[in-house]
């Protein structure tokens, strides 16, 4: 996979330290609302329900009515394809740091039978 088809939008969404340990609380719990996730959080239930908006807009989360609040479950395709972009993302980076260490190695013999 091409660096090109990372979907920027859920990266840019779960690139916040607090939005990926929502996600966690999330996960181990199975759901929440802002005002549970808030408890837990060092941050107020108005940044956490603008940081849920942001998790529902790139689809990492779904909101379901509960009462007077909206409760939140992750997506788990949505969270698997994260994961998958990142695996990789990651493996292409691995190639091209190969490619350099390959051509810093060759420089280095290079050198060395020159000098």
């Amino acid at each position: 996979m091409s660096t090109a088809l990372v979907d920027d939008d859920l990266w840019s969404a779960i690139g916040d330290p607090t939005r990926r340990r929502m996600l966690d609380l999330l996960l181990a719990d199975g759901a929440g609302t802002a005002t549970t996730l808030s408890r837990q959080l060092p941050v107020t239930r108005q940044a956490v329900a603008k940081h849920l908006g942001v998790l529902d807009r790139a689809g990492l989360v779904r909101a379901t009515p509960d009462g007077r609040e909206k409760r939140y479950r992750v997506d788990d395709h949505r969270l698997e394809r994260a994961a998958a972009q990142l695996a990789s993302v990651g493996a292409e980076w691995d190639a091209r740091l190969q490619r350099i260490k390959r051509i810093a190695e060759a420089i280095q013999t290079t050198r060395s039978e020159d000098g």
